[in-house]
């Protein structure tokens, strides 16, 4: 028996499900815009993948691609924002569905400044100065 062509789509939709992995969970599309980079890096991830997981993948694809700034390559030195929302960063355990968003903001954490570290605008320049220390000593009133 021929089976019409609006069976066969209809047998083709019922098979595979586009939103349905092979474990049954949801898949999205995840978009993740790296601080300092040019452009997102879009990847598919399940909706019960941890932030963890998602960073990972997303520091994995972005050295792929030979993007630029060179990042570092632990998980540990990143935080992931939604990019939407006024939120405080996600947990490395939370799952990825749980928030509600598919847009992330990937930053790399801020680490203290060491006590034997400088900042280059507390270092003296050394060179001809003199013109500054005259201008300072001019300009300051003595009451």
């Amino acid at each position: 028996m021929k089976r019409s062509v609006s069976d066969k789509m209809l047998s083709q939709r019922q098979k595979k499900t586009p939103t349905e992995g092979a474990s049954g969970k949801n898949r999205l599309l995840i978009t993740v815009n790296v601080l300092g980079s040019a452009g997102p890096i879009r990847f598919v991830g399940k909706e019960d993948d941890v932030v963890s997981a998602v960073i990972d993948t997303a520091l994995k694809l972005y050295t792929r691609e030979g993007r630029l700034p060179v990042l570092d390559s632990d998980v540990n030195n990143f935080l992931l924002y939604p990019a939407n929302a006024g939120s405080d960063a996600l947990s490395p355990t939370q799952s990825i569905g749980s928030c509600g968003v598919r847009n992330f903001v990937l930053c790399k954490k801020q680490r203290p400044l060491e006590m034997t570290e400088t900042r280059p605008g507390m270092v003296a320049r050394k060179g001809n100065g003199k013109w500054k220390t005259w201008l300072n000593k001019s300009f300051s009133f003595k009451f």
